[in-house]
C-alpha cells in the first residue's frame, strides 16, 4: 500500500472509563483529579487533542509523559519556540544528501529520472508530527507550549489534527494508520486562535491544593513522612502566595523535598527555608522578597 492509498485510521481506546485513567495514571506517579480523568477519558473516547493550559510547572508536560507511561505508548514530542516552521515540525529533505547523489549522478542526462531518484524515502527528514503520523503502533504526541508559535504555525498544526495526514508533493499524501494520542500545553503567553481551542478539549491545570501536592509529594519523594511531606506543602504554597517572577513550580517542589530529606531534616523552619529558597525560586528579586517577608513574618 503506497502512502497515497486509502486506509482506516485505527482508533483503538486506551481507557475504559475515568477511574481507570486515575488508576493508570497513579501508577505511572501522577495523581489525577477527577476532572482531569474524566477530561483525558473523553479525549481517548472522542478522538480528540487535549489543550492543557496553566501556569508554568504545574504538570502540563508530566501528564503527556504519564498517560504515554501509563499506555505503553512512544512519547514523541514537538518542542515549539518562535520561529518553528513547517521543516521543523513536519518533515524537510536531505538536501546534503541530495546533493551527493546528484554529484554521482551526474553522467545521467535524463533529469526527470534523477528528480524522482532525489526525492525518495531515504532523502527524508521525518520531523515530530509527521513521525506520530506514520508511526504504525500507538503513540502520544506532545505539542509543547504552543502558545510559543506563530499564527501560521498554529494553522499548520490545526490542519494536522484536523485531519490526520501530511501531503508531501513528491511522494504523495500519508494518511495515519493508528490516530495518536495529542497533548498541547499553553502557558497562556498568548491567546491562541478559536479554531485550534474547537479541535480539542480543554483542560485548564493550576497549582495544586496543600492536600493534593502532600500526595504528589509522598507519591514522588521516596522515604518521606506524611507529616513532613504536608509541611513543606503547606510552606511551599505560601511562598506562592507572595507577588512572584516565578512561583515555585511542582517539580522545584519535588526537588526541595529532596534536598531537604538528603541535608537530614524532619521539619522546615524559617532558617532552614531562606537557606534553600534557590532550589524553589529561580530569580533573586523573588528569593530576596520571601526572604524579607520570612524575617517580617518571624517572632
Amino acid at each position: 500500500m503506497g502512502p497515497g492509498d486509502d486506509m482506516t485510521v485505527n482508533t483503538a481506546r486506551r481507557f475504559s472509563s475515568p477511574a481507570e485513567v486515575t488508576e493508570r495514571l497513579a501508577g505511572a506517579k501522577y495523581l489525577a483529579d477527577h476532572h482531569l480523568a474524566v477530561t483525558i477519558y473523553l479525549a481517548d473516547q472522542l478522538d480528540k487533542p487535549v489543550l492543557c493550559e496553566g501556569p508554568a510547572g504545574v504538570g502540563k508536560t508530566e501528564l503527556a509523559k504519564a498517560v504515554a507511561e501509563a499506555t505503553g505508548g512512544r512519547l514523541i514530542r514537538l518542542q515549539c519556540y518562535e520561529g518553528l516552521d513547517e521543516a521543523k515540525a513536519l518533515y524537510e529533505w536531505n538536501y546534503k544528501k541530495q546533493l551527493l547523489r546528484i554529484q554521482a549522478d551526474s553522467s545521467e542526462s535524463e533529469w526527470e529520472r534523477v528528480e524522482q531518484d532525489i526525492f525518495a524515502e531515504e532523502f527524508l527528514l521525518s520531523r515530530p508530527l509527521l513521525t506520530a503520523i506514520r508511526s504504525p503502533d500507538p503513540v502520544v504526541l506532545l505539542i509543547d507550549e504552543v502558545d510559543r508559535v506563530e499564527v501560521e504555525t498554529e494553522a499548520l498544526l490545526l490542519e494536522v489534527l484536523s485531519d490526520w495526514q501530511v501531503s508531501i508533493p513528491e511522494l504523495g499524501t500519508i494518511r495515519a494508520s493508528t490516530q495518536p494520542f495529542v497533548v498541547l500545553t499553553s502557558n497562556n503567553t498568548r491567546e491562541l486562535s478559536e479554531a485550534l481551542k474547537r479541535r480539542c478539549l480543554f483542560l485548564h491545570m493550576d497549582y495544586p491544593t496543600i492536600e493534593r501536592e502532600k500526595e504528589i509529594i509522598l507519591a514522588r519523594v521516596p522515604g518521606i513522612d506524611a507529616a513532613f511531606a504536608e509541611q513543606i506543602a503547606r510552606v511551599v504554597r505560601s511562598i506562592r502566595g507572595f507577588d512572584l517572577k516565578k512561583p515555585p513550580s511542582v517539580s522545584e517542589t519535588l526537588d526541595w523535598a529532596r534536598t531537604l530529606l538528603v541535608l537530614g531534616l524532619d521539619r522546615v523552619d524559617g532558617g532552614v527555608t531562606r537557606d534553600t529558597l534557590s532550589l524553589l525560586l529561580k530569580y533573586q528579586q523573588d528569593i530576596e522578597r520571601v526572604k524579607t517577608e520570612l524575617v517580617v513574618q518571624e517572632p
